[in-house]
């Protein structure tokens, strides 16, 4: 996957953190400008990085091309194991470190940097969470699954449960059902992250899930307002 072209908010003061967050299928980093225009005004040092998926033709939608971190082959969660775009995950995967390796060579230590994204995007940092070889301020996943499930324990580095995870999912999503982010965040149990309690105002090592009532394939403001708590403990 070629170099990741990305929209940029700079911090309002000295850069001294950065927040690289990864949109959805079909959509930009457009799509999430506003909710980094609204972190920003509480986070004058921090640097939001929001990359643009190149566009790939995705099976579900009839070959149609449109940006994509990987191809989606089916929405059926019955088959097992899951027929998933393998390749084109781990390419992902790798296109988003350079993005990472790009702030660390700016002079920004890796754990002052969060990697989050959304869906597809969500699936991603969920990937670069246990394969990688960061250890970051922390990791966001929204509405989202962890793919290649059924080999990711034997793929998965050891430490990965000593990083801050935030993962929030609503529960009449339609699209990446609730029960798969609750089957998604068992599966990180099994892998050791603790599961941390809900509403925590501070980041730490571990798993935190909150769920959201009357949300489908979407935030809400409640899911911002948590999520900037968590980001501002996580970058302390």
């Amino acid at each position: 996957m070629a170099s990741l072209k990305h929209l940029k908010v700079v911090p309002k003061e000295a850069h001294q953190a950065t927040v690289i967050f990864l949109h959805g299928l079909g959509d930009s980093g457009h799509g999430w400008l506003p909710v980094a225009k609204m972190l920003w005004a509480s986070m004058p040092n921090v640097k939001w990085v929001l990359p643009h998926a190149p566009e790939l033709p995705v099976t579900l939608n009839g070959g149609y091309r449109m940006p994509a971190w990987f191809d989606i082959y089916t929405l059926d969660r019955s088959q097992t194991p899951r027929h998933e775009d393998e390749a084109g995950l781990l390419a992902a995967v790798e296109a988003v470190d350079k993005l990472i390796q790009a702030e660390v060579d700016a002079g920004i230590p890796e754990d002052k940097i969060v990697l989050g994204g959304f869906s597809q995007g969500g699936a991603v940092t969920a990937l670069s969470l246990l394969l990688g070889k960061r250890k970051l301020a922390g990791y966001v996943s929204l509405s989202t699954w962890v793919p290649l499930a059924h080999k990711v324990e034997a793929l998965a580095r050891k430490d990965a449960n000593e990083i801050p995870v935030f993962w929030g999912h609503g529960k009449d999503d339609q699209v990446v059902e609730y029960q798969w982010g609750v089957k998604s965040v068992e599966l990180l149990e099994q892998l050791g992250f603790k599961r941390l309690p809900a509403g925590e105002t501070f980041a730490r090592p571990g798993l935190r899930f909150e769920s959201y009532p009357n949300m489908g394939h979407s935030s809400s403001p409640k899911e911002i307002e948590d999520l900037r708590e968590w980001i501002t403990a996580a970058l302390k």
